[in-house]
Order: C-alpha cells, then sequence, then structure tokens
C-alpha cells in the first residue's frame, strides 16, 4: 500500500492493535499515510513495540493507549487528549467457544461488552470529533465484524451474537450519519490465520479449509488491505457489510 492513497496529514485510531487483524491493519494504514492512534489491553509491551517499528518504518506518528475498551471512562478519556480524527477501526474482540448451556454470566457479559459495547463508546465519542473536520467525508467508520454474524456457529452463539449486532449496528449508523458525510461500514472476517483460531487442530482447521473455494485460511494482511480500499472507498459507499471469507459463506 503506498502513501500515495492519503493526500493529506490523517490520523486513524486502530483498537485491539496489539495482534492479528489489528497489528496488520496498523502497518497497512501507516504504510497508506496515516499517523495512528492504537490501544491494547493484554499484550501492552507488545503494542509499544508495534508503535515503535510502525514509527521507525515509516515515520508515521504513533500512540498508545492501553485500557479495556469495553470501559466507557477509558474511552472517553482517551478521546479527551483527542484534537483529530479521520478514521476508526473497531478490530477489538474476543471469542467464547463452548456450549451455551455452559457458559457463565461473565463470559457473555465480557464477550458483548468487548465485541458490541466498545463500538458503541468509541463511534459516542468519535462522531463529535468527526464534525469538527472540514473534509468530505468528515470521518469514517470501519467495524472489523465475522461472517458468523451473518450465519452463525455453533459453540459460538455468544460471539456470533454479538458480531450480528455489530452488522446490524453498522447499517443503522450508516443511515444515522450519512447526512453528516460518515460513511460507515464492516468487514465480515472468514477464517483468518489469528491466535482466536488457535484452540482448533490442525485436523480441524484443514477441515475448514476444504470447505473454502479458495482453498485455504485468510492471512490478517488481507483483512488490513481491505480495511485501507474501505477506507479510500467513494463516500457513497456505506452501510456494507464486506464478506472478506475466499468466497465460503
Amino acid at each position: 500500500m503506498g502513501s500515495s492513497l492519503v493526500s493529506e496529514k490523517k490520523t486513524a485510531l486502530v483498537t485491539g492493535a496489539s495482534r492479528g487483524i489489528g497489528n496488520a491493519t496498523a502497518a497497512a494504514l501507516a504504510a497508506a499515510g496515516y499517523d495512528l492512534i492504537l490501544t491494547g489491553y493484554s499484550h501492552p509491551d507488545k503494542l509499544e513495540t508495534i508503535a515503535h517499528d510502525l514509527e521507525k518504518r515509516y515515520s508515521r506518528k504513533v500512540t498508545t493507549h492501553v485500557g479495556d475498551v469495553s470501559d466507557p471512562v477509558f474511552i472517553k478519556e482517551m478521546f479527551s487528549s483527542m484534537d483529530h480524527l479521520d478514521l476508526l477501526v473497531n478490530n477489538a474482540g474476543i471469542s467464547y467457544v463452548g456450549l451455551l448451556q455452559d457458559m457463565s454470566d461473565e463470559d457473555w457479559n465480557r464477550t458483548m461488552g468487548v465485541n458490541l459495547n466498545s463500538i458503541f463508546y468509541t463511534c459516542r465519542e468519535a462522531i463529535p470529533v468527526f464534525l469538527r473536520n472540514d473534509t468530505d467525508p468528515a470521518g469514517r467508520i470501519i467495524n472489523i465484524s465475522s461472517v458468523w454474524g451473518i450465519v452463525g456457529a455453533a459453540t459460538e452463539a455468544a460471539y456470533s451474537a454479538s458480531k450480528g449486532a455489530v452488522n446490524a449496528f453498522t447499517k443503522a449508523l450508516a443511515k444515522e450519519l450519512a447526512p453528516s458525510r460518515i460513511p460507515v461500514n464492516a468487514i465480515a472476517c472468514g477464517f483468518i490465520d489469528t491466535e482466536m483460531n488457535g484452540h482448533l487442530s490442525e485436523e480441524e482447521k484443514q477441515a475448514v479449509i476444504a470447505e473454502i473455494p479458495a482453498d485455504r485460511i485468510g492471512l490478517p494482511s488481507e483483512v488490513a488491505d481491505a480495511v485501507v480500499l474501505a477506507a479510500s472507498a467513494p463516500a457513497y459507499m456505506t452501510g456494507q457489510i464486506i464478506t472478506v471469507d475466499g468466497g465460503w459463506i
């Protein structure tokens, strides 16, 4: 991705940037010319290493915030020091794999908190910042979702429910913000090579790959490239759930 995609200085916020899709997205946006604001929670040292590497490699300004995105206080404090933003990428997410009957209240609430509530918190704070921009579009929101939010997955009812809600939230907010020149889209990921799928055995992975027309697992960098493309798409493209799944679903 070349910096020509960004003609003027722009800033992007990426949540959950310390690994996987978030890490790859941060790198792709830095390569495209964005300054970055990155959040992480479980791997603060890795987040700082990523930030330092991106600053050195792409000569971009990278700011980090360590905290729980499901905590509205953390989100509000982060935005209180933010004077400019052009792109919000809601990537932070967790998964729970297991029978619904065995799931605790805490696990359900945690899944919803990170995967869904955090998007409400960040969007609520980002919108006023976007509206200060004298640009068209005024800002963009890209939510990282999942194909399970479209078709559902056995033993992942909570995750599927949270991502289905993200898709509906994306479509509704896109309609709400269209008059304000703020496109809102989501990228529904298929089977991607991330730690979230680390619980699968090699045999289980091969069984899933056999169902994918592209005949392979997807790469975090491919999702990141889709984010950059969506970030440079015509502003008239809004409310879309863009599936990146190798033709699987």
